[in-house]
């Protein structure tokens, strides 16, 4: 057949039009199917057989239109359609039909593009969840192991400048629980999600991991391990490495090396060391002091074992900011800790952190030293939620209470679950004498963790007039934490704000008696007397507490100072405290 003829045989036999009309209902139909099925969470196989089924029925819809002619009597043969008579033209709806689906693709496809950028906005472009492993043995014994290794990759991968990785303390909220990678990464804010297994036998080791792109639930990344016990820590750089290279990241050498940095080849110094994070991240007086023997065990089994002498000076340093032990001891075995650690890596940002928060939480500061320790961590480590809460805090002390709310916030992104992160927020607001967004800010916070972990969080009851509520709260507290100082401290507090002289006084007995020779309440002592108005017994114990070095984070701007802020006096302790009045 002649080429002429054969086209306008094609275009007799609407060929054309069906081929044109099944390009664009197909279109319409892959918009809808790669664009809408994720919102719906429909699997990503799902798309890929409509494209399919798309794909072989183009050919198959051409034949039929070849072969097949609609007539008045129904679909018929070609050759015998020519046969039937003439019939008017036809008429021309399957123009509005083309057009129509058209439109439909069209703005299908822009409302996808729409909703895909808005969506990408919202998130990193480079941000993950690494979540806690799956101990198959289903034995508390090697929780360390289940545990440690996701921990140990969110240390490496949190040293990556382009890549957002949240917290341990956020991740391990979902340990124990049926986990869905989607509704983790969209309560996270994360595009990407590590999940894993793990099964000890004997001295064999498998581990089976899968990266989640979590914006179609798709898998980027799987792979199973099978490894001797001892090649746990070449198991957890490889991961590492594969996540960093999956989710194209650009490493400089020196970010390669970092990530390929191992912190201990000891596996007992791993598993105490691990053992004393699980406890200090309760944070109460006794669960600090069990961190601090298991990371001495750790050091014991590795004396090179720079992340333990971290943990050990944030958790000497804890205490002595609570008033747990005497905030001079905190200081010194804090301090001594971390410069340990730096001696032995001094790019070890957790040590950083922690020298810098020794600095700048406790009385008298160093702020510029404190500060400079801070960012340099956060500088090491871009993603260690801590540094950032700690700079935050010093920015507090100093009445920067604009750029300490930015750092707090920028901690709280990182550890949306923390509920000492998310109490700190409030801070600032409480300190500029905005009570009720302070209130309804430490509220939230109570949601994700005990209350009154810190002396200033009482004071927001007071200044909202909320005496019965916080005394209620204080109650339950009391059955969970047994002769907690802080709790001790903020019934004394109450009741010397509602006038209840003699119930306050009875309080201050108490503390003194915790204060022993160490003064270690001086300064919450020092409260209490100054919410009575007793003025010369608050000066009074604020003297011993600068001079014994019994003084931790001292808040200027804290309205409990108020009915002594106008005498000469206080601005003079403020100079000698390292604040400016």
């Amino acid at each position: 057949m002649e080429p002429r003829k054969r086209f306008a045989q094609l275009k007799r036999r609407n060929v054309y039009k069906v081929a044109i009309a099944y390009a664009v209902v197909a279109w319409l139909l892959m918009q809808i199917a790669t664009q809408v099925f994720p919102f719906l969470e429909i699997p990503n196989w799902a798309i890929r057989l409509v494209i399919m089924l798309i794909v072989i029925g183009f050919p198959i819809a051409l034949i039929i239109a070849w072969a097949f002619e609609l007539t008045p009597e129904g679909l018929k043969r070609t050759e015998s359609a020519d046969e039937l008579p003439k019939k008017a033209p036809r008429n021309r709806a399957w123009i509005y039909v083309v057009i129509i689906a058209g439109a439909i693709s069209v703005g299908v496809f822009f409302l996808g593009r729409y909703t895909s950028s808005k969506q990408s906005a919202e998130l990193p472009a480079k941000s993950i969840a690494v979540l806690p492993f799956d101990n198959q043995n289903r034995d508390p014994d090697t929780d360390y192991l289940s545990d440690g290794i996701p921990e140990s990759i969110i240390n490496s991968l949190s040293q990556l400048p382009n890549l957002k990785v949240m917290s341990r303390n956020s991740v391990f909220h979902y340990k124990g629980k049926e986990m869905d990678a989607p509704a983790v990464a969209k309560e996270l804010k994360v595009q990407a999600v590590l999940t894993g297994r793990m099964k000890q036998r004997g001295d064999g080791l498998s581990i089976s991991v899968e990266l989640i792109n979590a914006q179609d639930n798709s898998e980027i990344w799987g792979q199973q391990y099978n490894r001797k016990l001892a090649d746990v820590f070449a198991v957890q750089e490889e991961i590492a490495k594969e996540i960093s290279e999956k989710l194209r990241l650009k490493l400089t050498g020196a970010e390669r090396q970092q990530l390929a940095k191992r912190p201990t080849e000891n596996l007992k110094a791993f598993q105490y060391y691990m053992q004393g994070r699980e406890y200090a991240q309760r944070s109460t007086r006794e669960d600090l002091l069990a961190a601090i023997s298991y990371y001495a065990k750790a050091m014991e089994e590795d004396r090179n074992y720079a992340l333990a002498y971290a943990g050990l000076a944030d958790a000497y340093v804890i205490l002595g900011v609570r008033g747990y032990i005497a905030p001079i001891e905190g200081r010194r075995q804090g301090e001594e800790a971390a410069r340990k650690a730096l001696a032995l890596d001094e790019n070890l940002a957790e040590a950083h952190a922690a020298l810098g928060l020794a600095y700048v939480q406790f009385t008298p500061s160093n702020f510029s030293l404190g500060d400079r320790e801070l960012r340099h961590a956060i500088e090491l480590s871009p993603s260690l939620a801590s540094a950032h809460q700690y700079l935050g805090l010093s920015l507090v002390r100093q009445a920067r209470l604009e750029e300490a709310l930015e750092e707090c916030l920028k901690a709280r992104e990182l550890d949306p679950l923390s509920s000492i992160i998310a109490r700190l927020v409030a801070m600032p607001y409480y300190l500029k004498r905005d009570y009720a967004r302070a209130f309804e800010l430490l509220r939230q916070a109570n949601e994700l963790g005990p209350a009154f972990t810190t002396t200033w969080e009482i004071g927001v009851y007071i200044q909202n007039k909320l005496f019965n509520e916080a005394l209620a709260e204080l109650e339950k507290a009391k059955g969970a934490r047994k002769n907690d100082s802080i709790l001790i401290y903020d019934t004394g507090i109450i009741y010397a704000a509602q006038g209840k002289r003699a119930e306050a006084l009875q309080i201050i007995k108490e503390l003194e008696a915790m204060s022993g020779t160490n003064l270690s309440q001086a300064h919450w002592i020092a409260k209490i007397y100054a919410t009575l108005n007793e003025k010369e017994l608050a000066f009074s114990w604020l003297e011993r507490g600068l001079a014994t070095g019994a003084i931790g984070a001292f808040y200027k701007d804290e309205p409990v100072w108020d009915p002594i802020r106008s005498d000469p006096r206080f601005a003079d302790l403020l100079w000698r405290m390292g604040l400016k009045p």
